[in-house]
């Protein structure tokens, strides 16, 4: 059999879209485009035409970009009075959490033109094609998933506050309940408009019909975007973060996302403390990693306490501060983000590695396209200056950073992750797991992780408590969960080596992988 490819993406059918258009010849690029489009329909609440994201694309001819298609401020802020802003409280049933939501909280969306872009430079097969497995289910339905159905029901508040809302998720059988697992999820009004767009393109969005809308709900309701926030959107090609780590290459998301940079400098501080010397899940290899995510949030709030986001994420990787920070490892002693990852490689080399993000959902819909807007000004981990204190007319910045490896024999593995903060630790702890510990990809995406935030150490299951009490007593608060949970991030990964093809998805997301022959 002919090998075409892999792919790794959070829902079997997003999965299968990119499959099906590698075996009808399509490229990576192609795939990880028909995978996306069909994520926004199976994966609702993590998928969104109306969100925004980042590619990392790598070439056969061995060139490595990143697609910056985030979210971006409007132009003009208007005085808090007029805005359609508030609070709902998500039931993650140990605990609740809060997230603003309404109009105001919608951003400039990124993806279509995102989308538009990529097909543009790199893709091989028409739009109308690419689009259709996503058409197909969302006019068939796809009969949802206990994972699905369990987030729905998490931003319950968020999907209920508009009639369309409402309408589009209510279970059959149910009424009074959002959909349940088991349950078909039909969205005509999504099939139409997907329908429209690849026919017509992504003007539809930004300067033609929908654009209209998107303003006219917004002026009309409390909302800040403009026509002409939407017509002045571009999507930013940047050079990737590339750095050396123990001979292979490691190539991220750059600034002014700062998930990536955050990666490569607790890379640098591990490489240099030698965790490839330990053991994995021991006392030392415990303790050096929980002490680089500390010191990573240390060196990222000092960076940033003198200069704005994008510099301070620039001086991260100085060799004086590099330097402060490699001393410090060896001597010292919880939020859903709608996000999703998918992963393609292709035979030819090229490699795709999108992460999208729609917030959590601003609770509105453009109306009659099955399309749920953002709440990326509602984010409190997107806004540190507090909200409504958005600089205007600026790239937000995300923790989202789709991840290339390369070995120093060739291998090329492609990985990233959604879980908002806990994304770049997921990827961090796989890259070291990949690297340092030897592990395939099902092991390195699979195993047990930790995150520290805020002087908080959570745990996985599956370490030993012998090993773990050091550990923790490194930490005021510490959480040791019952089971692996979406909290610690969703990573999906490829790879590739000499034709041979591999896979892992993140159970933790009810992620799954494929390789694809002919």
């Amino acid at each position: 059999m002919k090998p075409l490819g892999a792919a790794a993406c959070g829902h079997p059918q997003t999965a299968e879209a990119a499959e099906l258009i590698l075996r009808d010849g399509g490229n990576a690029f192609d795939a990880v485009i028909a995978a996306f489009l069909t994520s926004c329909v199976v994966e609702p609440v993590l998928a969104s035409l109306g969100g925004g994201g980042f590619l990392l694309a790598h070439t056969a001819a061995q060139r490595t970009i990143v697609y910056d298609f985030f979210a971006h401020t409007p132009r003009v802020a208007l005085a808090k009075d007029e805005l359609d802003f508030f609070p709902i409280h998500a039931d993650f049933g140990t605990t609740t959490q809060e997230f603003h939501i309404g109009l105001a909280s919608i951003a400039t969306p990124g993806a279509v033109k995102g989308v538009f872009k990529i097909h543009q430079d790199l893709g091989s097969m028409p739009m109308t094609e690419l689009a259709q497995p996503a058409i197909e289910i969302a006019r068939e339905g796809v009969r949802m998933t206990a994972f699905q159905a369990s987030i729905l029901n998490i931003i319950a508040p968020i999907l209920t506050v508009t009639e369309e809302t409402r309408r589009q998720y209510r279970s059959d059988r149910h009424p009074d309940s959002l959909i349940n697992a088991g349950e078909i999820l039909k969205q005509t009004p999504m099939a139409d408009f997907l329908e429209a767009l690849a026919r017509e393109g992504g003007d539809l969005f930004y300067h033609g019909e929908i654009a209209q809308v998107i303003a006219d709900i917004c002026s009309h309701g409390g909302g800040q975007l403009t026509r002409q926030d939407l017509a002045n959107y571009t999507v930013a090609l940047r050079n990737p973060v590339d750095v050396r780590y123990r001979k292979h290459r490691v190539q991220t998301n750059p600034a002014p996302s700062c998930g990536g940079t955050l990666i490569a400098f607790a890379l640098n501080l591990l490489e240099h403390a030698g965790i490839n010397r330990c053991e994995f899940g021991s006392v030392r290899h415990l303790q050096l990693l929980t002490r680089a995510m500390r010191l990573t949030n240390e060196a990222r709030f000092q960076a940033h306490s003198a200069a704005s986001e994008s510099t301070a994420l620039e001086q991260l990787l100085d060799a004086r501060l590099l330097s402060e920070y490699r001393k410090k490892i060896s001597g010292n002693r919880f939020s859903l983000r709608g996000t999703t990852h998918m992963s393609v490689i292709d035979a030819d080399g090229n490699v795709a590695g999108l992460t999208a993000s729609n917030g959590e959902g601003c609770g509105h819909m453009i109306p009659d396209t099955g399309v749920m807007l953002n709440n990326m000004l509602g984010e409190e981990d997107l806004n540190p200056d507090g909200f409504y204190r958005w600089p205007v007319n600026q790239r937000m910045t995300s923790m989202m950073a789709p991840t290339l490896l390369i070995s120093p024999e060739g291998q090329k593995i492609c990985l990233g992750s959604g879980g908002s903060n806990r994304l770049r630790t997921a990827i961090l702890q796989v890259l070291i797991n990949i690297i340092d510990f030897g592990m395939n990809l099902d092991q390195a995406v699979n195993l047990p992780r930790v995150h520290v935030e805020k002087d908080w150490l959570n745990v996985e299951p599956g370490f030993e408590a012998d090993v773990l009490r050091p550990v923790l007593d490194e930490f005021s608060n510490s959480r040791i969960w019952r089971q692996q949970n979406m909290f610690f991030g969703g990573v999906h990964a490829v790879s590739e080596q000499d034709q041979r093809f591999s896979g892992a998805g993140d159970r933790r997301r009810a992620g799954v992988a494929m390789v694809v022959a002919d």
